[in-house]
Order: C-alpha cells, then sequence, then structure tokens
C-alpha cells in the first residue's frame, strides 16, 4: 500500500578506509536485554552514540575491511538478517493487517446507504451482485473528507509519537502504548457496526469514536516500529568475505539496507493484502465482522512482542541529539540571517569555523553535517505529497469510479486492495532478481533515480487513471454523472488493473528509498522523529486532498485524476534536476569522516 516502512540495515553505513578494528558498535550486555547507555553527556567531539548488542562479540578478523581498491571492484552483497528483525517483521505485518483490514471498509461505510433489501448490517441484497454494501449515508464528499482526515490523523500524530520516544519513554514502550490505544479503538468500532445501530442511524458516534483512537495508535506504533527493527542490525560497516565459490564479495550496509527494506515493505503488504477478504466481508455479510477479523489480527500483537521480548535489542530515550540539532538549526538560521538558500549555510556554525572566534562548543563536526543531511532529506520528502495523490487517485475517486463500473459480483473497492499484492510480488523480484542483476552489471542505480521512476511510474498511473474515468463517463447511462447512477457502465472493473498495478510498484522506488534517506542521514537518537517527518508527507498529501474535494464530484472526476498527474510530471523535473547530485552522496557518515580527512570523505560531506 502507499505505506511506509523502514529499512533494517543501516545505523552507520558510508564507510572511508578506516579502519574497524575498533566498533564503536559494540556495547555491554545488560541482563540479556539490550539497552542503550542512558547518559546524556559525552565526550565532546564524540558524535557517535554507542548502539547496543546482545552481549555479541567479534574480533577485526570477523570483518576485514575493504581496500579502496576493493569497494571500487569487489560485487556488492548484502548482510544476514537478525532473527529479532523477522520477528518485528510479523508484528509491522499484524498491525497494518487490521490498520488497512479496517480502512478498506471505510468509503463504502461512510459514503453509501444500507443496501435495499439488504440484511440491514450493510452487506447486500444477493441479488443485486453489482450494487455495493453500504452503512451511514454520508455521500462521497464527507467520505472522501473522513477518509483524508483518518490518514492525516494517523501521519501527523506520529510526530508526537516520535518525539515522546526519543526524548521521554523509549521507542519500545511508545510501541505498548500505541498498540494498546489500538484495541480499544478496535473494540468500539466493532460495537459501532451492530445491525440495531445503524438501522437505527446511530453509527456516526460510535464510528467517530474509534476512527480517532485508531489514528492515535497507529500514529504512535508506526514511527516507533520501523526503527527498532533497524536496530536489531548491528554490524553496519563493510566488510569483505569470500563465498563458498570462492569469490570475494563486498558485504555492503546500503546494499543490506535496500534488500531489507524491500523484504519488510513485502512484510507490511502481506498485511495489507488481508483487506482483500475484508471487502467481501463487508459485501456479502457485515461491516461488524469486518472490522472484528482485523481486530483479531491486531491483538496478535502483543503475543509477538512478548515472545520476542528478551532478544530483542531496545534503546532509551536520549533527547541530546534532538537538542543538539536544533541548536545546531538555529544557529545556522541566524548565521545566514534567515536565507535558507545560501549555499555554505552550515560553514558558520562548524566547531572548527567557531573555534577560530573563540567560540567552543558542545558538538562536532559530525553533528554539524548530520543536520544538513538530514534537512536535506527532509526537503526530498516534500515532494513525496503530490506522488501520494497519483497513487490510488485523490480520496474515494478510485472506488467511486469502481462503483459505476461493471463489477459481476466483485466488491466496487476491491481493484484498489490488488495494490499489496503487486507489491508482494514485485519486492522479492527486486530485491532477488533485478538489483543483483544491476550490481553484477556494474549499473548504478541510485536513491535519487529509484525515486524518479517510481515518479514516472506514478504519472503513468494517474493518466490512465484519467482516461478510464473518461470511459466510463462515456460509456455510462448517466453519462458524466456516473457517481450517483442506479446503472454502471459496460466497462469491467478489471481495467482498473493497471493504474493499481503501477501505482504500487511505485512505492518500491519511492516510499522504500525514501525511508532509507529518513534513517541514514538522521542522527541516531533522533532516527524515531526523521522518520516521522517523512511520514508527515502523507498526512500533507491528505490535507492537499481536502482542498481537492470540491472536485471529487460529477462531472469532473476526470481532472481529479489529470490534474495531480500533470503537477507530478512537473515537479519529476524539477527534482531530478536538483537532487540528481545525492545519487553519489555518502549513504552515512562516521565520526572518523571528519577527524581524518581524505578525498572518499570529503565527496561524502560535501557542502550543499
Amino acid at each position: 500500500m502507499a505505506e511506509n516502512v523502514v529499512s533494517l540495515g543501516a545505523q552507520q553505513t558510508t564507510d572511508p578506509g578506516a579502519d574497524p578494528g575498533v566498533h564503536n558498535e559494540k556495547a555491554q550486555p545488560l541482563q540479556g536485554i539490550v539497552a542503550e547507555d542512558t547518559h546524556s553527556t559525552r565526550d565532546a567531539f564524540h558524535a557517535e552514540s554507542q548502539p547496543d548488542s546482545l552481549g555479541e562479540t567479534s574480533s577485526p578478523a570477523d570483518y576485514p575491511p575493504p581496500t579502496d581498491k576493493e569497494r571500487d571492484t569487489l560485487r556488492k552483497v548484502y548482510d544476514s538478517i537478525p532473527v529479532a528483525a523477522w520477528s518485528l517483521c510479523f508484528v509491522e505485518l499484524a498491525e497494518r493487517a487490521s490498520y488497512y483490514g479496517v480502512k478498506a471498509v471505510f468509503n463504502n461505510y461512510l459514503q453509501f446507504p444500507l443496501p435495499a433489501g439488504g440484511p440491514g448490517t450493510g452487506a447486500i441484497d444477493p441479488a443485486k451482485p453489482n450494487s455495493h454494501a453500504g452503512a451511514l449515508n454520508l455521500g462521497i464528499q464527507a467520505a472522501s473528507a473522513l477518509g483524508l482526515l483518518f490518514t492525516f490523523l494517523a501521519y501527523v500524530i506520529p510526530i508526537f509519537g516520535a518525539w515522546i520516544a526519543d526524548t521521554k519513554i523509549g521507542r519500545y514502550q511508545a510501541i505498548v502504548w500505541g498498540v494498546l490505544i489500538g484495541g480499544v479503538a478496535h473494540v468500539i468500532m466493532v460495537g459501532g457496526a451492530a445491525p440495531a445501530l445503524l438501522r437505527a442511524g446511530k453509527g456516526v458516534a460510535p464510528f467517530l469514536v474509534s476512527f480517532i483512537l485508531l489514528a492515535i495508535g497507529a500514529g504512535i506504533f508506526k514511527p516507533n516500529v520501523a526503527p527498532t527493527v533497524i536496530d536489531q542490525y548491528k554490524h553496519q560497516r563493510a566488510y569483505t568475505k569470500v563465498l563458498k565459490s570462492g569469490e570475494k564479495v563486498l558485504v555492503d550496509p546500503e546494499t543490506t539496507v535496500s534488500h531489507i527494506m524491500l523484504i519488510f515493505y513485502g512484510f507490511v503488504n502481506v498485511g495489507a493484502f488481508f483487506s482483500i477478504a475484508v471487502v467481501y466481508i463487508e459485501k456479502y455479510h457485515s461491516f461488524w465482522l469486518a472490522f472484528l477479523i482485523p481486530g483479531i489480527v491486531y491483538f496478535l500483537l502483543p503475543v509477538l512482542l512478548g515472545v520476542m521480548y528478551k532478544r530483542t535489542v531496545r534503546k532509551r530515550p536520549q533527547g541530546s541529539d534532538l537538542t543538539r540539532f536544533v541548536k545546531i538549526s538555529v544557529g545556522a538560521l541566524k548565521g545566514c540571517k534567515g536565507n535558507i538558500f545560501l549555499k555554505n549555510i552550515w560553514h558558520n556554525v562548524k566547531p572548527s569555523v567557531l573555534a577560530e572566534q573563540n567560540t567552543p562548543v558542545s558538538y562536532s563536526e559530525k553533528d554539524v553535517d548530520d543536520a544538513r543531511r538530514t534537512w536535506q532529506a527532509v526537503q526530498i520528502f516534500l515532494y513525496i505529497p503530490i506522488w501520494l495523490l497519483n497513487d490510488g487517485g485523490v480520496g474515494a475517486v478510485q472506488s467511486n469510479q469502481g462503483a459505476a463500473m461493471t463489477s459481476n459480483g466483485a466488491p466496487n473497492d476491491l481493484l484498489s486492495h490488488f495494490n499489496p499484492l503487486v507489491i508482494i510480488v514485485f519486492s522479492p523480484l527486486m530485491a532477488q532478481v533485478v538489483y543483483p542483476l544491476l550490481e553484477r552489471k556494474k549499473i548504478k542505480f541510485g536513491r535519487i533515480s529509484r525515486m524518479t521512476f517510481g515518479f514516472v511510474l506514478a504519472i503513468i498511473s494517474g493518466i490512465i487513471g484519467a482516461i478510464v474515468q473518461y470511459r466510463v463517463y462515456e460509456t455510462s447511462p448517466c453519462g458524466y454523472y456516473a457517481s450517483s447512477c442506479d446503472d454502471v457502465s459496460p466497462i469491467s472493473i478489471w481495467w482498473q488493473i493497471p493504474n493499481v498495478a503501477l501505482g504500487a510498484m511505485s512505492e518500491i522506488f519511492v516510499n522504500v528509498t525514501s525511508y532509507e534517506l529518513a534513517y541514514a542521514r538522521a542522527p541516531e537518537h533522533m532516527r524515531s522523529t526523521v522518520v516521522a517527518l517523512f511520514l508527515f508527507m502523507t498526512a500533507l498529501s491528505s490535507a492537499l486532498g481536502e482542498i481537492l474535494i470540491p472536485a471529487i464530484i460529477d462531472p469532473t472526476l476526470v481532472w481529479a485524476w489529470a490534474a495531480p498527474a500533470i503537477a507530478l510530471f512537473v515537479q519529476t523535473i524539477i527534482f531530478w534536476w536538483k537532487y540528481r547530485d545525492v545519487n553519489d552522496d555518502a549513504f552515512m557518515t562516521y565520526e572518523e569522516d571528519f577527524n581524518q580527512p581524505t578525498p572518499e570523505n570529503k565527496a561524502g560531506v560535501k557542502e550543499v
């Protein structure tokens, strides 16, 4: 789905030829459970906090560092995935199954009335297979507005959830609180869809309460589970090894990140694919059961978290990185007198520059570069909202389009939920075939190239959506008022597949890469916060969709598809022109990059 997933593989990952004989990522075990040193202070110029381990030890011989020549010539391969990371993949699968499961039926539940001749549960009259489920009869605009509001809340609240995790309670405890709040929401949602309440017209209030609670729970859970998954991958520097075939390869953290993100994204969409079953339940049985089944899956979360509790790397909160980041950012803003477009905006806050002015500071050169790289990632994220408008359309336009097409018994919102199926198939294909093939052929498909390619796929998807909508209008018995027509266009609902498939494929290149940037470019104890800023782009897209609500009505639905596609086309040109150099930028940086400058390091820490 157009949903956000994080990689597992990178804590610090661009490695100049520094001697990794001293591995800062190895810490002391604490009663078999990993927990980070909670001291808020550190040596003045030691910018890396110490990640935790489960007491595992390794010697430099276990991870022989590559030479400069080996970096350039050896084939890059990905590292192994820890068991705890796999378990957290299943946690995310269960949470996304519940989230997307209930969200799948929101449009019909809100937009349409109880079907005439139906059992009063929201299900259809079996004698009318082309009809659709409904309950609250609020109309397309209200359904679209509330659907967008739900998405907006679910992706604004992560900023709070990430902040409180990074600075106050820790990521793991935040995950637990998110699960508890979401559990309450599921109970209320099922009860509020009871047939007696729906027939009495009293289903709106309980739905809205559960709606808001579920958004809060998801918002607290989402930004913290992904960095926790990433934290399980402990050795995050490049090293060489010899395969059984005799080939010497470079085990590359960035390649590992990309590989595991694709796998993790596949898990998310296995959960999201659960929505297919739910839309059939709503159409042929009831809404209460359609809400209950995802709730049952959701309550697997405490079990999964409990089983792997002692084997999970858990980071305790440290607010120092966020405080330092804000201090550096404010100092840079003051130094440039508000002109954020200056190329050397970060120069005046470097410790080396301030030392020449007899102004000592407690942060390091790496801290300044972390701030620069973080803000650059945020700038890249600002291109996400318009792309999201092209992935499935604005608001309820896709399910509304399906309702005006011949379905032959299929739910009108079925095809939009084939999005995860495409990703489930496409993710392993990219991870196991396409990306390794590109690596063998020495074809570089960098971060910005991947995102740009994803944008292009989404543009084509939006254009196809507009063409299908035009054909629906042209063939509907009601012409350009097909949405409220009692009859449907003869065009099959399966013509939505190209639009859905291309949008899903674009997520592989845009969402996965964006998460990579969010984690790799953030200070260690700000990673949930930066991930939340990426998630916030979905909220901005929802807000933009709210602005477009007046256009989501007959007879202008063609433009509800075409306008975002045109906007994305223009944006993609600007995006590539402005950020193409990030393809060659450092994936992640180390403290020694700044202590021992080399031509390689300078390429990774250049001013922008």
